[in-house]
């Protein structure tokens, strides 16, 4: 991936709501595979 295109990932991701620490655990996990930066599914609140 080229920079530009790393900037358009982190800037999607932050407008779907990501927090910053998500999209560096994301990232982490895409490059090395270990399991501790894996995306863990978010849990809706239910009113």
């Amino acid at each position: 991936m080229t920079m530009a295109e790393n900037a358009r990932l982190i800037l999607g991701l932050r407008s779907k709501g990501w927090t910053d620490t998500e999209i560096t655990d994301f990232i982490l996990w895409i490059e090395t595979g270990e399991d501790r930066y894996q995306p863990q599914e978010k849990s809706e609140e239910k009113a």
